[in-house]
């Protein structure tokens, strides 16, 4: 959550306003700078955004004002760009992001390398006494089948012991980081007879469970990418999280859009030839299965599933 000097300085920046002639969101102004929980310490605060669903249509017909001014046009625009692969347009707008989350979502998030990205810098400032806690239920065992997925819950007992031991490990390592450091939040000196060993090698016996700052700038069609993946069902969830609420951000921001890709983009599905060539037999009613399919086993589930069809079929 927002620290109270934080919420202090939102404060101060919502009061401020500013006249503009470039396009708004009504729905986005309302959300500027405001605090949007994720986890048990986390939020997701909206900073700057550039362009609507019209940027996208005047980009892709090179136009000036609002285009069609149709919404049944743009859509079907929107529609087919998205359907087609056509990026360049959903590049034109960008969105600004300020994210607080674990450390270990973050080394997850920055693998998407098409994002400006400005990290908390524990070498300048002191880490405060935040870390991520899972809740009971989303403590689970290890999949069989997947070597980065979970399987099943924990028993009552058993994650009982797991969220003490993340607990007490966490204040442990956090109270050995503020003995190496000497200082207190304000940067004073605990015991004035000795030095504390410097902020950059303090740091690095905390665990990835600690929370961490950044400000995350991307693009519309970057942006869906990331959501694409990071919203599929497979994801961990903790990153999920964040994802699901920047998914609702995108449908306030850009609805013509984010109809485009719910419809072609996350609950639609791509299909090679061999996929194509099974769909054709499906439809003619000849008889088909995996192994005169010529698909592999995994890629025939997968075809299977997002038919919602039976594997046997």
């Amino acid at each position: 959550m927002a620290s109270a000097a934080q919420k202090t300085e939102i404060g101060q920046i919502q009061t401020t306003t500013y006249q503009t002639k470039r396009a708004t969101v009504p729905a986005l102004e309302e959300l500027l700078y405001e605090p949007l929980q994720i986890l048990d310490h986390g939020f997701i605060r909206l900073i700057d955004y550039m362009g609507n669903d019209d940027a996208i249509v005047q980009a892709a017909r090179i136009s000036y004002g609002a285009g069609t001014k149709k919404v049944s046009l743009d859509r079907a625009l929107i529609n087919y760009l998205m359907r087609h692969r056509h990026t360049s347009p959903f590049e034109m707008c960008e969105i600004k992001l300020h994210i607080k989350m674990p450390i270990f979502v973050a080394r997850q998030w920055i693998r998407h390398r098409t994002a400006n990205v400005n990290e908390y810098s524990a070498r300048y400032s002191i880490l405060s006494n935040e870390f991520y806690i899972p809740a009971e239920q989303y403590l689970a065992s290890q999949s069989n089948t997947n070597n980065q997925g979970r399987e099943g819950n924990l028993s009552k007992q058993e994650a009982a012991r797991v969220l003490e031991l993340l607990k007490q490990d966490a204040e442990q390592t956090y109270n050995h980081y503020r003995e190496m450091l000497n200082e207190d939040e304000h940067g004073n000196k605990l015991d004035p007879e000795r030095d504390g060993l410097t902020r950059e090698l303090a740091r690095m016996n905390l665990p990835t469970n600690f929370y961490t700052e950044m400000y995350w700038k991307i693009d519309l069609h970057n942006l869906l990418h990331f959501l694409a993946l990071r919203t599929e069902q497979h994801a961990q969830w903790e990153i999920r999280a964040y994802a699901d609420e920047m998914l609702n951000i995108v449908k306030q921001w850009v609805p013509l859009t984010y109809d485009a890709f719910i419809q072609y983009k996350l609950h639609g599905a791509p299909l090679s030839k061999k996929g194509m060539d099974v769909v054709r037999k499906l439809i003619s009613g000849e008889p088909i299965d995996q192994k005169t399919s010529g698909m592999g086993t995994r890629e025939w589930q997968e075809l299977m599933a997002s038919l919602e069809l039976d594997e046997s079929q």
